[in-house]
């Protein structure tokens, strides 16, 4: 199997981040193909040059020619083209509290589980008598567990959501390297 070049461009919150959305981009677009479809998505990873870039004063073009020469089959380099910009807000979560009026009582109840869950009870009697017939039907192993489960509404009392930025935002990484074909 041959190599092929490439070189192609992703957003992302971070470099693996972005690297590892091309690479899905790259498996919607040609397949799988057990692993050589020509695309990014063949590589074995992702080296960050965007320092190095920098720092060597050259045009984005001219170094990224100048690393397809040393860079070997499988292997991807990338290089950032806008950084990224993190949310610097205090506080990045928001809570939503979920109240229920009333009393809250808790049931006891056996459950029974195998390799699958069988089913709940509210006598520790039937739950073992029904773990018993599916071990004797099956042959399998079975086991009765204790739970407490909220007889009325919801257990879930708070759910708590990531608060954006406003000036949050991806950044992006032009990839490129020898892709497996």
């Amino acid at each position: 199997m041959g190599a092929t070049w490439f070189k192609q461009t992703a957003s992302g919150a971070s470099c693996n981040d972005a690297y590892n959305k091309a690479c899905d981009d790259a498996e919607d677009y040609a397949g799988h193909q057990e692993s050589y479809n020509g695309t990014i998505s063949t590589t074995y990873g992702v080296t960050d040059l965007s320092v190095n870039f920098k720092n060597s004063k050259m045009k984005l073009r001219d170094y990224i020619n100048s690393q397809m020469e040393r860079l070997n089959k499988r292997e991807c380099a990338a290089i950032c083209i806008h950084e990224p910009v993190c949310n610097k807000n205090k506080i990045k979560t928001q809570v939503e509290h979920i109240v229920t009026p009333g009393t809250k009582k808790w049931v006891l109840y056996y459950t029974v589980e195998a390799d699958m869950h069988i089913g709940s009870f509210t006598t520790k009697g039937e739950a073992v008598k029904k773990a018993r017939a599916y071990t004797e039907k099956t042959g399998k192993f079975s086991r009765v567990k204790v739970e407490k489960r909220l007889e009325k509404g919801e257990s879930t009392v708070a759910k708590i959501t990531y608060k954006k930025s406003s000036t949050e935002k991806e950044g992006r990484w032009v990839f490129f390297g020898w892709a497996a074909e």
